[in-house]
């Protein structure tokens, strides 16, 4: 072969025989299925995979055998899925969903026992209110407490602030939701603006001390570093816990960063608006509650994940995503506590709950994870 139409017509005619031979595979595999669901046999067999891919490596070139390992691991995936369509295989997961899209009200409820962490004029109360129409809020001190309150029944539902847009992911959210049971029904973007809020007749001079929510002080990281270099910053649970100690204190050398509306909740001066470093400073919050509820128009999935500690397993994951034509939206990896450097992986993704795509993708993860945990599906407000 001299020129490149050659080479192209050459790897086109191999291609057909490729096509042709999968196709024979993939028929040859429908007969496993078979054989397996009447024999009750598992879909997946490891150790026959493992003894596969040792062969196709020596079968292989030395130069070759890196590719055709790849290639094989993509054959046996699609081998394992197509038998699972074949046998109309459904996995935990997926018979979970169909019973909750069948059980699920058609309507989201408008009143509600809501779990929040802090206190009145918190973040999460903003976003509670959007929520529900006319929620029974009940505050606790931690996030903890949040998941705590729905787990045993002294709440249906709770509201939890996930990820910021200037500081990141909120780190102790996300080990919690390893640790309780729960399911997303539903999510919203707020714009989060933070305000200098003092006692009154305080000055900006006076301050001598900042009091905020760990997040809230990332946020405003930049503007503290220039206008109070010299000030301590102190750590709280909440925005508006801190508003209120501060006008309970009576203290005239402190400053509270939160809500301007705290303001008038805790009787406190506003010094300064919108003191966070970025204008398009927003907050994801979830609304979690304890039994599987999807309700319509839900396109957007949330689920958590280990994999085996093999090179390519995570690879098995966002391929069967992208296999599907699916968006990662999300994709964060925790430290498993305990573990010798071993991560979970939280993933959010888009996709209508009622496609084909959908259904086949979750039927297919709890295959390629060591440990996998379906979030929720729901809809972002």
């Amino acid at each position: 072969m001299t020129n490149l139409e050659e080479y192209r017509k050459k790897i086109d005619e191999i291609d057909r025989t490729l096509i042709e031979k999968v196709d024979e595979r993939m028929r040859v595999a429908e007969g496993i299925a078979k054989y397996k669901q009447d024999n009750d046999l598992e879909i997946v067999d490891p150790l026959r995979e493992r003894a596969l891919m040792e062969k196709i490596t020596e079968d292989s070139a030395n130069d070759m055998a890196y590719y055709n390992r790849m290639l094989f691991s993509l054959l046996m995936e699609m081998s394992a899925d197509h038998q699972r369509q074949v046998t109309h295989t459904e996995s935990r997961v997926v018979k979970e969903i169909r019973r909750a899209l069948k059980d699920t009200s058609p309507i989201f409820p408008e009143m509600a026992v809501v779990a929040c962490q802090g206190v009145q004029g918190a973040y999460s109360q903003d976003a509670c209110e959007r929520f529900f129409k006319m929620p029974k809020i009940v505050y606790t001190k931690n996030f903890k407490g949040v998941f705590a309150a729905i787990d045993e029944g002294l709440c249906r539902y709770g509201v939890l602030p996930v990820e910021n847009s200037t500081a990141g992911s909120v780190n102790r959210v996300y080990d919690l939701m390893r640790t309780y049971d729960f399911h997303i029904v539903k999510s919203i973007k707020i714009k989060i603006e933070h305000s200098l809020l003092v006692n009154k007749g305080v000055q900006k001079a006076d301050i001598k001390e900042i009091i905020s929510q760990e997040q809230a002080l990332s946020q405003c990281d930049e503007y503290l570093r220039r206008e109070f270099p010299e000030a301590k910053i102190t750590v709280c649970e909440n925005t508006a816990a801190a508003a209120k100690y501060l006008s309970e204190s009576g203290r005239r050398d402190a400053a509270a960063l939160g809500a301007e509306i705290n303001g008038a909740y805790y009787s406190l001066e506003c010094l300064e608006r919108a003191v966070q470093d970025s204008d398009n400073n927003y907050t994801r919050f979830i609304c979690i509650t304890k039994p599987l509820e999807i309700y319509p128009g839900a396109n957007k999935t949330s689920f958590m994940c280990t994999t085996d500690h093999t090179p390519g397993s995570l690879y098995k994951v966002l391929s069967a995503i992208n296999a599907c034509g699916i968006n990662i939206t999300k994709l964060e990896s925790r430290p498993i506590p305990g573990s010798d450097f071993d991560f979970r992986f939280y993933f959010d993704f888009e996709e209508s709950v009622y496609t084909e795509q959908f259904i086949r993708l979750m039927n297919h993860l709890e295959g390629v994870c060591k440990e996998f945990r379906y979030l929720g599906s729901y809809i972002e407000v």
